[in-house]
């Protein structure tokens, strides 16, 4: 069953049990009032026949009786002293005698009335040495109660089948959105990411579940263009290696009497290198992307620049300064903390033309790690996009670098990774990275 005829069913039972519930209330409340009325005009005028017995005041025809009522006012002996029009001339209608001060109920069944028999609920009250009894119809009753009931039978069920094919259509309204976004979706494929569900005018559920599915969509073509640029540049940077590893093996096997193998091997194990090198980053970035945070552990992040510019100054073609280094412990993963600072020193000491300087502090709380150099620095239209993977702003900085573009890509998913946040500036001049990090707590 759809979502809209299992809630026009559920809305029908529901409706259908609510309308019986209050078509039994109604007829049993109009019969509880009809009788009280009743018995109330009842009672009251046989109190007051027995009084005008008393006073000698009757007359042989009791009239201001509730139609098809009845009355009739009998001594004690059983001489009727006065009775309505439809039952002059008959029998006293019961021998039940109440005592004085507590009248009584009755149920007559087959009274006399006029040509006919009827039944009648009549009250008895005693008077001295009379007793008054004044009843009503049980069938005017029943009648108002039958006709009720009649309406009620005919009128209900068109009162829900109305409701039932209102809410059917109310349902289907409320819900065609949710089957245009449904069809929206289904016909949406890997290659048309760019498509979107229909948003209904209404700020409602629906409403909101299209603006969401939006964003889905949104956050999956970006990260399906991710991937495509990612694979793209990837096959990019291990094709130029690979074709000139290939080519100078092609060239040394056709023409081996005059190659030069050593210089041929350390070309070929620079090219080796550099591959290793990209196909170790994009690892890092694939492992990035796809694992869960893990734990991490207490770590001197002092320690780990420390080590890394001990490591990197052999190969930095400039002084790199650490005065700025101070103690900074945190907590964190060792070998992904000590791979950021890594880049961003490959990264200054490419560009730097006669510095690098390394500060580290803490600051309100949280570890800061500032790596500036004096070189070209990074033009503000480049900024937005130098973390991103592959980027390369060669003709603004160093045109000679023979980077993958990877390296400040991992520093900031590192950094992301630890919960904080990498951005660069002016370093006035050259660039100036800053790194922001959670201290430990």
């Amino acid at each position: 069953m759809s979502v809209r005829l299992r809630i026009t069913v559920v809305a029908a039972l529901l409706i259908t049990l609510a309308t019986a519930i209050a078509a039994a209330i109604l007829v049993a409340t109009l019969r509880d009032s009809l009788i009280d009325a009743a018995d109330t005009s009842s009672r009251s005028r046989a109190n007051e026949l027995v009084v005008s017995a008393t006073r000698n005041l009757l007359t042989e025809t009791i009239a201001n009786i509730a139609e098809e009522g009845v009355a009739q006012v009998v001594r004690d002996d059983g001489t009727v002293l006065a009775a309505s029009e439809n039952v002059k001339g008959e029998t006293r209608l019961s021998d039940v005698v109440p005592e004085r001060g507590q009248p009584v109920r009755l149920i007559l069944r087959n009274a006399p009335d006029e040509d006919e028999r009827e039944d009648y609920r009549v009250w008895a009250v005693r008077g001295s040495g009379v007793t008054a009894y004044v009843g009503t119809s049980l069938e005017d009753e029943n009648e108002v109660i039958f006709e009720l009931s009649r309406s009620l039978v005919i009128g209900l069920p068109l009162l829900v089948a109305l409701f039932v094919a209102g809410t059917w259509f109310m349902v289907g309204r409320t819900l065609r959105p949710v089957e245009d976004i449904r069809s929206e979706v289904a016909s949406i494929s890997h290659r048309r990411l760019d498509r979107r569900v229909p948003i209904p005018p209404t700020n409602d559920e629906i409403g909101r579940l299209a603006v969401t599915m939006n964003e889905m969509l949104g956050r999956l073509e970006d990260a399906s263009n991710r991937q495509r640029e990612f694979v793209g540049n990837a096959s990019h940077e291990l094709q130029s290696p690979l074709a000139s590893f290939r080519t100078q093996l092609e060239v040394a096997a056709a023409h081996p009497e005059g190659a030069d193998w050593p210089s041929l091997a350390k070309n070929l194990l620079a090219d080796g290198n550099r591959m290793e090198s990209t196909v170790q980053d994009l690892l890092f970035l694939a492992r990035e992307d796809a694992e869960a945070p893990r734990p991490t552990t207490p770590v001197d992040f002092d320690d780990i620049v420390l080590e890394e510019v001990t490591r990197k100054r052999s190969t930095c073609s400039t002084d790199v300064n650490v005065d700025g280094v101070s103690g900074a412990p945190m907590a964190g993963h060792r070998e992904d903390l000590a791979r950021m600072v890594r880049n961003l020193l490959d990264n200054a000491c490419a560009y730097a033309s006669t510095r690098v300087d390394v500060t580290l502090e803490t600051i309100d709380g949280r570890v800061e790690l500032v790596v500036s150099d004096d070189g070209p620095g990074v033009a503000p239209e480049d900024r937005p996009k130098i973390f991103d993977r592959f980027y390369r702003a060669d003709p603004v900085r160093n045109p000679q670098s023979s980077g993958t573009g990877l390296g400040l890509a991992i520093a900031a998913a590192v950094a992301k990774a630890h919960e904080g946040t990498i951005e660069v500036t002016d370093g006035d001049p050259g660039a100036r990275f800053v790194v922001s990090l959670p201290t430990l707590v």
